[in-house]
């Protein structure tokens, strides 16, 4: 029998401010981020027993993905999701993990409405 799809939670439009950016005035001023995160795990468990220990707390995952954000700077938007990756895999109810970044204001010299990079990553 195959393995059944997994589910997804997932928070939308997380917002924080953070210094990253390769230019040193993006460390100094700071500037808003916006992210998303897809988890894939199974809820059916956490379902049958109506049981938050069977699934992720969103709540305290948003706690953490926002302190990233807000934590140490990097150069790069994709390092970040990055560490936003990790942290939610390091849960091991979940299975693998979209991430977008949003940097918005970030500075182009042209006219746009946002700027992201997107990944995924998988439990090994």
């Amino acid at each position: 029998m195959a393995e059944p799809t997994p589910d997804r939670i997932a928070i939308h439009g997380l917002r924080a401010r953070g210094h990253h950016g390769v230019y040193a005035f993006e460390r100094e001023r700071g500037q808003m981020f916006r992210v998303d995160a897809v988890l894939e795990l199974h809820t059916v468990a956490a379902a049958a027993g109506d049981d938050l220990a069977k699934t992720v707390n969103y709540a305290e995952l948003a706690h953490e993905l926002y302190a990233v954000v807000t934590g140490e700077p990097v150069n790069l938007i994709e390092t970040l999701a990055s560490r936003l990756a990790a942290v939610c895999l390091a849960n091991p109810l979940v299975d693998a993990v979209e991430i977008t970044v949003h940097k918005p204001q970030a500075e182009l010299g042209v006219p746009f409405d946002d700027v992201t990079v997107t990944i995924r990553r998988e439990r090994a």
